[in-house]
């Protein structure tokens, strides 16, 4: 009998944010960025709306003591543009909006 390699399933993604009921169906996250949002008390997507991705960006980077990649905020302006409706967007299509709006962070 052959042997069954054991792999890990990814969640699939939301294509709505109606249809988004964990943090891990989000567009761009994956259980690391899952992880680092519950961290800062985000545990459902919902809890998205309306959020500031730069304010979520700048509590992850305190709570931990550590400045994080400015690719997190994309992400995480990403995530809050869709749990607020937008169509899904990779998170590099952030990175212009970021560097206008923030400058180096």
């Amino acid at each position: 009998m052959a042997a069954i390699k054991s792999q890990s399933m990814k969640s699939p993604k939301a294509h709505s944010a109606d249809e988004c009921q964990a943090l891990e169906q989000l567009p761009n996250i994956g259980p690391a960025l899952a992880q680092d949002l519950r961290l800062i008390g985000i545990d459902h997507p919902r809890q998205l709306r309306g959020k500031d991705a730069f304010v979520l960006y700048q509590t992850l980077c305190a709570v931990t003591g550590q400045r994080h990649d400015p690719c997190v905020l994309d992400t995480f302006m990403a995530a809050t543009d869709f749990m607020g409706g937008a169509a899904p967007a990779p998170w590099w299509s952030y990175t212009a909006q970021r560097k206008a709006l923030f400058g180096q962070v």
